[in-house]
This record gives C-alpha cells, sequence and structure tokens, in this order.
C-alpha cells in the first residue's frame, strides 16, 4: 500500500512538472529552494475548449521583457548571497522559477508545483523510493505581480503556510492578514497611492474626473479607496469604468464612447498594462486627444503603453512610480544573458530570439510544439520584431547592447530593485534561523529551528520578525500587515528629443512618512502637458468662482457642478471656489466686490459735517442774543421797563436761556458716555429752570391785580425770597428725576449696527425711556400751567406780564415739543440727536424772542416809552377800565331799582356818568400825566370798553368848601365808587413795586 501512495504521488507530480517543460522554468538546484512568479509573457492565447479532447495547456504569448529582468534580478540576488561569506555561510540556494503569463490559471498551475514538493517532503518517502533526483521543499515564494493573481496564490500558499513575498502587488485587500495569513511584500499597499492620487488633483484644483479600474483585485480596491478619498476632498466622479484584457471589442466601445462624450478631462486609471492596452489602442484610433492620464504604479512605466504611437493621446500622463534602487553589478549582469551560458534560465532561449527576431537552430526548434510556439509569436501576438511568416536562424553572436529593449532599461530599477530586496528578506530570515541561540528562539521555550531542515511555516516566523538594513542603508521591517511602508515618485511622459521615444521624467515626490498636508511634492516647471504646454489644464465641472462669489448648488448636479452666487451684503470671500461667504467682523461691511471687510461708516452729528455747523451756529448765535439781552437789562436796569418785567427774575430767565442753548452743544460731536449722561439732565433742567421763572413772575403779577387791598402780607408774600424759592422748588423736582435716572439706568454711549448694515451709529443709550417721558412730561406740565396763567393774564397791563407774548412762547413751546415726540420716534442714527436739538434750539428762541425782543426794541429803539409816567398810565388805564365797569354795573343796578320803585332820578355835582352811543378812541398814553392832574381838579375821564364810552368824572374838592354839600353825595356814591376805589388802592400799592 505505501508502495502505491508513493508511485501514485510520483506520478501526480510527474504529470504536473511535464506541463512545464525544461524550456518553460528557471531551475537550480540548492540546499534551500526559493520558488518565483513572474509574468514572462503578458497572457494567454485565447483558446475554445470544447472538450472533444483532452483538455491542453493554454499557451502563453507576447513576451514580456520587463517581466524577463525581474526574474534576472533574482537570480542575480540569489547568486549574490551564494557567494557572500557572511550571509548564509556553508549554506546554497537554488530557485525554481514559473512564468505566471499573467494570469491566475498558470499562476496556480505553478503555485501547485511548490505545494506538490512540499507535501511529497511531508510524507518522508526517502526510505521507500529511490529519488536521486529528489528537489528540496521551496520554503519560500517570491512574487507574484498582478494583485489579483496574488490573491489567487495567496489563498492557496497559505493553506500550507508557505511565505509568498510580493514585488508589485499592491492591493490593500491583501493586508487582511486573516486572510492572507502567509503573504507579504516589499511594495507599500495602494491605500497611500490612492491618497496621492487625490491630493494631486486637488493640488491642481480639479474637481471633475473619470476614473478607469481594471477589473481584477488590484483595481476594484484601489479605485474604490481613491473615491473614498476624492469624497472628502469634495471632487466628483463623472464616469467609473471597469476593464479587462479579455474584455469584448463591444465593452471597449462602450468605454470609449464614454470617455470622448465626459466632460472630465482627467482619468484615474488603476489598472495593469496589459489590462489597459486593448482601450488605449481604441483612444488611439479614434483620436481622443485633450485628457489627462493619472497612472497607478502598475502602469504609469509599462512598455505596453509608453510607446511614442501612442503619446500624441496619453503624453499628458501623471504617474506614480516606486522609489527607485540601486543593485550594484546588476547591469552587468544583464549584458552576460545568453542561451548557451544561462543554462539554469529555460526562458534566455526565448528571450534571445525575441529580441533578435530570430530562432536557435537545434533539434527543439524542429518540433511541432515549437513550431506552434513560434507560429504564434511571428502572426503578430508577441512584443517581438519579426511579421514574416519565418524567422532567420540566429548566429549566437548577437550583441544584446545594440538593440533597444526594455530588459537593459535598468536607469531606474523599481520593481527589479523590490525582487532584489524580496529575495534578501527571505535570506536575512534564513541567516536569523542560522545565528538563531537557542533559548532566545521564536519558537516554544525559546526554541530554534534547524537550518538544515528548515520548514515554511518556520521562516514565515522569522520573516514576521525581520529587521535588517539593506544595501542602501535603509532599515527594513514589515508592519503588522505584511508591508513595507515606502514612498512614490511622480512621473510625467516625456517625448525625447534625440531618439523619439517616451521618458519618465520624475517631477515630485510623495512621502507617507510627512505630515498630511506635506507629503505631496511637485515641480510645476518640469511638467510638460500633451508634451509640450506648461499651462495646467482645465478640469472642473463649472468654471472657477471668482472672490466675491461662492459656490451654488445646482439641483439634480453633483456638488462640483455648480453656480457663482455673489455673496450677500456683508459678507465677503476672498479665495476662489468659496464654498461659503464668511460674516464679516461686527465693526465692518463688505466692499463693493465682497472680496474683503472694510470697516463700517461710523456715523454721528458731526462738528464738522454741514447739518452739525448750521446748528453749532444757531446755538452760538442763540447764546450771543441771550448775552446781549442780559447786557442789555444789565446796562438799563433802572429804568421803568426792567422794573416793571421784574429785573432779578428777569437775570434768571436769561440765564436759564443760556443754559437752554448751552445745552444743545452736548448732542452734537462723538457721543461719550459722560456727554450722554449729561445731555439730557443739562436740557430738562434748564428748560424747567426757564419755564419755572416765566410761571412764578406771571403769577406774581396776576396775584397782586386780583388782589382787593394789597397788605403788608401780600408785600411778603410777593418778595423776592418767594419768588426765588418757587423757581428752586420747581426746578428741584427736576434735578430728583435726573438724579434717579442717572442712578438706576443712566444713558450711555452706543455702537448701533442694526439700523443700517454697513454704517455704525454713534448714539446715546438713554438707559431708561420712561425718565426721558418724565423728564419732558414735567418740562410741559410746567408749561401748561404757565399757559394757563399767561392767557388768564392776558387784559393785564402789558408792562407787568406780556400775557400775549407769553402765551405765543408757550404755544411755541407746545408746538415745537409735542411735534418733536413723533420726529424722536420715526428717526435713527445722528438725526435723533439733530431733532432734538432742533427742538431745543426752536423752543429756546421762541421764548427769547416772545419775552424780551419787544422790550429790548422799546429801551433801545423807543425810550420815550421808557419812562415813569408811561408805566403809570398803563397802570391808571388798567385801574380805570376796572372801575368804570364796576361803576357802569352799579349804575345799572341803581337804575332797575329806581325804575321799579317809581323812578325818581338825581344827579350830584360830585359825580357824573354819561353814556354815549358812539365809539371813541381811548385817551392816548403821552396826555396820561395832563389827565391824571385833571383828575385831581374834577375832570372828567372818558374810558372805552365794550360796545361805548363812559365818561367817569372824579371830583377832588377841598374838604373845608364843600364838606356839607358832599357829604350826602359821598354816602350815595359809596358803593358805586367802591370797585374804583379799589382799583386806585392797587395802583397806588403797585407803584413802589415799579
Amino acid at each position: 500500500m505505501t508502495s502505491y501512495s508513493c508511485c501514485l504521488i510520483l506520478l501526480l507530480f510527474t504529470w504536473n512538472t511535464a506541463a512545464y517543460g525544461p524550456n518553460q522554468r528557471a531551475q537550480k538546484k540548492g540546499d534551500i529552494i526559493l520558488g518565483g512568479l513572474f509574468p514572462i509573457h503578458f497572457g494567454v492565447a485565447a483558446k475554445d475548449q470544447d472538450l472533444k479532447s483532452r483538455p491542453e495547456s493554454v499557451e502563453c504569448i507576447r513576451y514580456n521583457f520587463r517581466g524577463f529582468r525581474w526574474l534576472q534580478a533574482m537570480i542575480f540576488a540569489i547568486e549574490e548571497i551564494n557567494s557572500s561569506p557572511t550571509l548564509l555561510p556553508n549554506m546554497t540556494l537554488g530557485y525554481r522559477i514559473f512564468d505566471t503569463c499573467n494570469t491566475v490559471s498558470k499562476a496556480l498551475e505553478a503555485t501547485l508545483s511548490f505545494v506538490a514538493q512540499n507535501k511529497i517532503d511531508s510524507l518522508n518517502l526517502d526510505e521507500f523510493c529511490n529519488c536521486s533526483e529528489h528537489i528540496p521543499s521551496t520554503i519560500a515564494v517570491v512574487g507574484a505581480t498582478g494583485s489579483g493573481i496574488s490573491t489567487a496564490v495567496a489563498n492557496l500558499l497559505g493553506l500550507f503556510y508557505i511565505p509568498q513575498v510580493s514585488y508589485a502587488s499592491s492591493s490593500r485587500l491583501l493586508s487582511n492578514k486573516n486572510q492572507f495569513k502567509s503573504f507579504l511584500r516589499t511594495i507599500p499597499n495602494d491605500e497611500h497611492q490612492a491618497t496621492a492620487m487625490a491630493d494631486i488633483i486637488e493640488y491642481f484644483r480639479w474637481n471633475w474626473v473619470g476614473t478607469i479600474a481594471a477589473d481584477d483585485d488590484y483595481g476594484r480596491p484601489g479605485i474604490e479607496k481613491f473615491r473614498e478619498e476624492a469624497e472628502e476632498r469634495d471632487i466628483c466622479i463623472d464616469f467609473s469604468e471597469l476593464i479587462s484584457q479579455y474584455s469584448d471589442e463591444e465593452e471597449i466601445q462602450q468605454v470609449v464612447e464614454v470617455i470622448q462624450n465626459s466632460t472630465a478631462r482627467v482619468i484615474v486609471v488603476f489598472s495593469s498594462g496589459p489590462d489597459l492596452e486593448p482601450l488605449i489602442k481604441e483612444i488611439v484610433r479614434r483620436n481622443i486627444t485633450g485628457k489627462i492620464w493619472l497612472a497607478s504604479e502598475a502602469w504609469a512605466s509599462s512598455s505596453l503603453i509608453a510607446m511614442p504611437e501612442f503619446f500624441r493621446v496619453i503624453g499628458s500622463t501623471i504617474g506614480f512610480a516606486l522609489k527607485a534602487g540601486q543593485i550594484p553589478g546588476f547591469r552587468e549582469f544583464l549584458q552576460k544573458v545568453h542561451p548557451k551560458k544561462s543554462i539554469n534560465n529555460g526562458f534566455a532561449k526565448e528571450f534571445w530570439e525575441e529580441t533578435f527576431n530570430c530562432y536557435l537552430p537545434d533539434g527543439s526548434k524542429n518540433s511541432p510544439a515549437s513550431t506552434s510556439f513560434h507560429k504564434g509569436h511571428e502572426e503578430g501576438l508577441g512584443a517581438g520584431n519579426g511579421t514574416s511568416a519565418f524567422r532567420p536562424p540566429c548566429t549566437g553572436e548577437e550583441n544584446i547592447t545594440s538593440v533597444e529593449t526594455p530588459y537593459l532599461d535598468y536607469t531606474h530599477l523599481r520593481i527589479s530593485y523590490n525582487v532584489y530586496l524580496a529575495v534578501y528578506s527571505i535570506a536575512h530570515a534564513l541567516q536569523d534561523i542560522y545565528t538563531c541561540t537557542p533559548g532566545k528562539g521564536l519558537f516554544t521555550n525559546g526554541s530554534c529551528a534547524d537550518i538544515k531542515k528548515v520548514e515554511a511555516w518556520q521562516v514565515l516566523k522569522h520573516l514576521r520578525h525581520l529587521n535588517f538594513t539593506n544595501n542602501m542603508g535603509e532599515q527594513v521591517d514589515f508592519d503588522e500587515f505584511g508591508d513595507l511602508v515606502g514612498n512614490y515618485s511622480i512621473i510625467n511622459w516625456h517625448l525625447s528629443p534625440e531618439d523619439g521615444s517616451v521618458v519618465f521624467e520624475e517631477v515630485g515626490h510623495y512621502n507617507v512618512y510627512a505630515k498630511k498636508g506635506e507629503r505631496l511634492f511637485i515641480n510645476e516647471n518640469k511638467i510638460l502637458w500633451g508634451g509640450f504646454s506648461k499651462e495646467v489644464p482645465f478640469s472642473n465641472c463649472s468654471r472657477d468662482c471668482l472672490p466675491g462669489t461662492r459656490k451654488g448648488i445646482i439641483e439634480g448636479e453633483p456638488t462640483c457642478c455648480f453656480e457663482c452666487v455673489d455673496c450677500p451684503d456683508g459678507e465677503y470671500s476672498d479665495e476662489t471656489d468659496a464654498s461659503a461667504c464668511d460674516k464679516c467682523p461686527e465693526d465692518y461691511w463688505s466692499n463693493e466686490n465682497h472680496t474683503s471687510c472694510i470697516p463700517k461708516q461710523i456715523e454721528f452729528l458731526a462738528w464738522t459735517e454741514p447739518f452739525g455747523i448750521a446748528l453749532t451756529l444757531f446755538a452760538v448765535l442763540g447764546i450771543f442774543l441771550t448775552s446781549f439781552v442780559l447786557g442789555v437789562f444789565t446796562k438799563f436796569r433802572n429804568t421803568p421797563i426792567v422794573k416793571a418785567t421784574n429785573r432779578e427774575l428777569s437775570y434768571l430767565l436769561l440765564f436759564s436761556l443760556l443754559c437752554c442753548f448751552s445745552s444743545s452743544l452736548f448732542f452734537i460731536g462723538e457721543p461719550q458716555n459722560w456727554t450722554c449722561r449729561l445731555r439730557q439732565p443739562a436740557f430738562g433742567i434748564s428748560f424747567v429752570l426757564c419755564i419755572s421763572c416765566i410761571l412764578v413772575k406771571t403769577n406774581r403779577v396776576l396775584l397782586v391785580f386780583e388782589a382787593k387791598i394789597p397788605t403788608s402780607l401780600h408785600r411778603k408774600w410777593w418778595g423776592l425770597n418767594l419768588q426765588f424759592l418757587l423757581v428752586f422748588l420747581c426746578t428741584f423736582v427736576q434735578i430728583v428725576i435726573c438724579v434717579i435716572w442717572l442712578y438706576t439706568a443712566p444713558p450711555s454711549s452706543y455702537r448701533n449696527h442694526e439700523l443700517e448694515d454697513e454704517i455704525i451709529f454713534i448714539t446715546c443709550h438713554e438707559g431708561s425711556l420712561m425718565a426721558l417721558g418724565f423728564l419732558i412730561g414735567y418740562t410741559c406740565l410746567l408749561a401748561a400751567i404757565c399757559f394757563f396763567f399767561a392767557f388768564k393774564s392776558r387784559k393785564l397791563p402789558e408792562n407787568f406780564n406780556e400775557a400775549k407774548f407769553i402765551t405765543f412762547s408757550m404755544l411755541i413751546f407746545f408746538i415745537v415739543w409735542i411735534s418733536f415726540i413723533p420726529a424722536y420716534a420715526s428717526t435713527y442714527g445722528k438725526f435723533v440727536s439733530a431733532v432734538e436739538v432742533i427742538a431745543i434750539l426752536a423752543a429756546s428762541f421762541g421764548l427769547l424772542a416772545c419775552i424780551f425782543f419787544n422790550k429790548v426794541y422799546i429801551i433801545l429803539f423807543k425810550p420815550s416809552r421808557n419812562t415813569i409816567e408811561e408805566v403809570r398810565c398803563s397802570t391808571a388805564a388798567h385801574a380805570f377800565k376796572v372801575a368804570a365797569r364796576a361803576t357802569l354795573r352799579r349804575s345799572n343796578v341803581s337804575r332797575k331799582r329806581s325804575n321799579s320803585l317809581g323812578g325818581s332820578t338825581g344827579s350830584t355835582p360830585s359825580s357824573s356818568i354819561s353814556s354815549k352811543s358812539n365809539h371813541e378812541d381811548p385817551f392816548p398814553l403821552a396826555a396820561c400825566a395832563e389827565r391824571q392832574r385833571q383828575q385831581q381838579r374834577g375832570c372828567k375821564q372818558k374810558v372805552s370798553f365794550g360796545s361805548g364810552t363812559v365818561t367817569l368824572s372824579l371830583s377832588f374838592e377841598e374838604p373845608q368848601k364843600n364838606a356839607m354839600a358832599n357829604r350826602n353825595a359821598k354816602r350815595r356814591n359809596s358803593l358805586e365808587a367802591q370797585n374804583s376805589d379799589d382799583s386806585l388802592m392797587r395802583h397806588r400799592a403797585l407803584l413802589p413795586l415799579q
């Protein structure tokens, strides 16, 4: 049974290796075997498997010169390690390298070879079978290239914990250690590359792109990560398509139609060269130019795409390339390749034939399989140069350095260096096993693995804990995901002026170790767009919104498609494509273009503006006129007119008017806290003082004229002390209101931003409108009382209280302040102060003009009227009028009484009253003195009132001559003359006050 199992396994292994003949592998014996997977061909020939006969292995086509160079890098590294005296001394590394043909099926076919050999070794069949050609187990595999292929290989190798170190598979899915337990790589994963692509698009201010990805485990995860990064940066994707090298022509046509009709000029491509090649060929055929291609590292330097005949279409390519490394001696090693010298490399023969477009004449070339193989190349399926049906034989003397081939492009060793680094990583893991000290190992109880019987899982353990310094002095250690963090170079495709080939110009780099925002560096001066232009292409859905505008969303469109909306007043944007406008600070306002904020205009009732100057001039004029009147009254203080107007109260009244005019100046200029607290109390107290003086003055004269007989008590209460006391009490009430106001809610300066957006009105916040109402209300109350007394005193002698002028002044006062209330409530800003100044000035001028201008006119221009006789005449005239009314009234009563008794009439020589129906003017004031003398001699006096004239005769005979004659007359006339005597007594009582 055991012999049977041995023969069965050997048969299976023989079948497995038979599919890979001697010319389809590179193999060398050694103490430890490393496996290798490289894309020596770009693909396999399409073949319809109808299963009418035994299926044959598919044929690999289109030779990949770069893939062969990568294979050579692995062989070079192994030979360099074998010749090293310090690294794995006394140990020899061997290799078994297979061609994946860039397909999963071929890669798995090769991987089964590695796994089958390891399973044979695990059965320990040496004692049963004489296996002289036994090959040791493969303890690690270098490869594969594509992420989709590595995913399939990693799933298989992971079952047996065989370490796999990839040099070009960058899919971020492979970092999942739960699924890919034994996978490691010497290339950064695509997560950083996708982020770098989004950073480049953001750098050039593009926001409207298309995406194309290979339909495999490399393209799909890479483009998905890019979408995530693009969304964070507000980059919109116009279209997203999947491609494959095996897509049919109709699918390719559909993708090209989408690209041609798209307005996006930037196309992000996550794909390998073979998958992208059919699409590029169709784009070239249609001559679709003007696109910017952002290439992932898998095709950024692909020889399949970077061809001069494609340059007019993809000349604006910007791509990512791995950081180039240095491999000393590798150039010479590449140049030494020769089919006869490379006996362990079964791929060298085909490389030679494809490079020189010939065939090597040996027995194998005439075999049917070989003929079929070369026929496929000659039909144009390969990358070789032959297009004829037959190739000439190779001489073997061809010079490899005489031809242009990607194989010898060692100027930027990127993938080749990753292969080199992968081999050295495995070698250093084996070195750690070789130098392990028992008790300090990584295994149970610190034990170490036996280097001569080392197993794959033990090597995997040491790879996970690997830490060494490479030949460039860089630290190499795999992270917890089996990745190496590396940097990217950014390249731009240029057309060489020398030979017209495509060259890769390094224009920047991406440092994944740097802080976010500082990772990307691009030298724009080195970039050529389309091979010649320095101007950065435009790839936005909408044109940039200039400063002063913002992006407005268009319903139903992506966020990158927007309309530019002007910033509203008070907001600004100082950058292009602003998503929102920023609000200006409180004291600032947007300029006309809304690109910046400027200080708001400050407005208040300034001294320098025309309105403020006009109000100031009127206030100064009022102060001047009031001072002039005060000077006139002071100079003519002993004249009857001044005395008759109660000069002490007149002085106080003029002083209060000075205060009223002066208080208006506090409302002009920039409001400060102290001016705000001073102006309303100054205005209120000044006006109350003024109205109080007028009130007391008018009330005093009225009381004097209405008193029956002035007594000493009247004189006491009509004295100056009481007058000033009354003025003080009235003013004190206003002072109390102001003190309470200032204590509870003091006014303050206030910057009002709400009335007009671009203007700051500096005003006074009154603190309490109720207090302001009390202040003005109390003033108006006193004015109303004053108006009442003035109206009541309208028939008194005008020299004493100027009733009609005070009445007019109070009417003006009421009109001004009643108009002030709605005007104050409806205005705003500096006009509030202006309205109040106008009200103060109007009321003050009204009081000054009505009360004092007439007297100043008499004093200065009519001095003849400013005499004691004129004043007495006015008083006497008033007395006679009162007496006449009383006498006439008594006469009418007596006449009615006489008529009722039978009617006897009598007359007395002492007095007689006669009525006339005519209308005569009252006696002139100029003859008042003469008439007074006639009255003393018993003359007759005419007094006009009502609708007629009354002649009043008063006799003043000597008592010695007429005592008896007049006694009876006086008795009869005592009652009739009572009112007349009272009036005369009042006249005599007023004379001392004059």
